[in-house]
């Protein structure tokens, strides 16, 4: 077929549903990218989370390994700080983190949800964007007190 045959309309229609649909799948797949597993820290501090979608469209992490998980009796820890008392007899391994995470793309950031402190808790306002590729920078704030961790994607 010739280009000049083809109605000039047509083709830029056709160009813009393209371009639009591309950048929607963009804008969704690098919301997406924080779906996976994580790891903090290491040592008998580290532990391992998942990132998940949930069917709203938003994400929740728990927390599925504890490096340190045993009492000196052989017992799993239990979050014994939750300020839900229904939720203190559930082992640390267990522990959902936080639910309702929100993708912002003009700011290019995950925010909307307070995320839970288990060595402490509290729970405070939660901010996430990628510091690179492989790393999720995490920032709580609570009453103006700031803190940042950092989660490194991990392969299972």
């Amino acid at each position: 077929m010739n280009f000049n045959d083809f109605p000039m309309k047509k083709f830029l229609l056709s160009i813009g549903l393209i371009f639009a649909s591309v950048c929607l799948f963009a804008q969704n797949g690098k919301a997406d990218n924080i779906v996976g597993a994580f790891q903090y820290g290491s040592g008998i501090d580290a532990y391992k989370l998942r990132i998940i979608k949930l069917a709203d469209g938003t994400y929740e992490g728990a927390v599925y390994w504890v490096a340190d998980i045993l009492d000196k009796d052989g017992k799993k820890y239990l979050d014994t700080k939750n300020p839900d008392k229904t939720l203190r007899n559930k082992p640390l391994d267990q522990v959902v983190l936080f639910s309702g995470l929100r993708y912002d793309p003009a700011k290019k950031h995950w925010s909307g949800t307070k995320i839970y402190d288990p060595n402490r808790g509290i729970r405070a306002k939660m901010t996430v964007s990628f510091k690179d590729v492989n790393t999720l920078e995490v920032v709580g704030t609570l009453l103006g007190f700031t803190e940042k961790v950092e989660w490194v994607k991990i392969q299972e």
